[in-house]
């Protein structure tokens, strides 16, 4: 396989690994590391582990002391397709490798689609800039149909590593509203302090205050986006 280059400006700083990048790269066991030695012998393979891998590996959450359903900080069977879109990076060229993600993401439920964008969050994580630039195209395509979800962990799914590097600023703000739309915590934002900026501060202050307005409680995560509090919401100079 060629090695993967780009020529794409520099992406902002590397987040930490997730939850789901540290399983994924941990070395396998058990049938996953024979799914894994399949689909590296035959990159066809992915089509029949990536709907078998819940059963196999099981669907537990990777950080139940934080977040129980894994909708956070994702889930075993996430990981382990995460790891088989890994493996197919390391055997199909650029071109191929985009087609093949489509087309497990066009074929996939709602879960083997959230395997997929974890696979992307792998890839950023592992080959950082050397991404492809068709990989990139398709998985900025693939996370915005995600992001008109109405699928909670898909949503989260849509915000890890990769969009941290790839989506552009409209796009992202608009990805971490929706989280706090959907009660689902910010933790599953990769990149969160580095990207937000005043203008998502300014969207996470006119939502508190709406809410606030309807008599509607204010997510703590507005805060951590920049909302300002109730007493400084206003530009009303006070009485003295």
């Amino acid at each position: 396989m060629t090695p993967m280059t780009s020529s794409a400006p520099a992406a902002p700083p590397t987040p930490p690994p997730t939850a789901v990048v540290r399983a994924a790269t941990a070395p396998a066991t058990g049938w996953l590391a024979d799914a894994l030695a399949e689909v590296r012998r035959d990159p066809h393979a992915a089509d029949a582990v990536f709907p078998l891998a819940g059963r196999r590996v099981g669907r537990d959450p990777l950080r139940p002391d934080v977040d129980p359903a894994g909708t956070v900080h994702g889930t075993v069977d996430d990981a382990a397709r995460a790891a088989v879109v890994l493996a197919l990076a390391r055997t199909e060229a650029a071109a191929a490798l985009a087609e093949h993600l489509v087309a497990l993401y066009r074929d996939g439920d709602a879960v083997e689609r959230r395997g997929v964008l974890r696979g992307l969050d792998v890839l950023t994580a592992t080959v950082g800039a050397a991404l492809p630039g068709e990989v990139v195209a398709v998985g900025r395509d693939l996370a915005a149909d995600a992001l008109r979800a109405n699928d909670t962990a898909l949503v989260a799914a849509a915000v890890g590593p990769f969009a941290a590097a790839h989506l552009d600023q409209h796009t992202w703000r608009h990805a971490v509203v929706k989280l706090v739309f959907q009660q689902t915590s910010l933790d599953a934002v990769a990149g969160l302090d580095d990207r937000a900026d005043a203008e998502l501060a300014r969207m996470a202050t006119d939502l508190a205050a709406e809410r606030r307005a309807a008599g509607r409680p204010v997510p703590d995560d507005l805060a951590r986006i920049g909302a300002r509090p109730a007493a400084d919401a206003t530009d009303t100079p006070q009485e003295p």
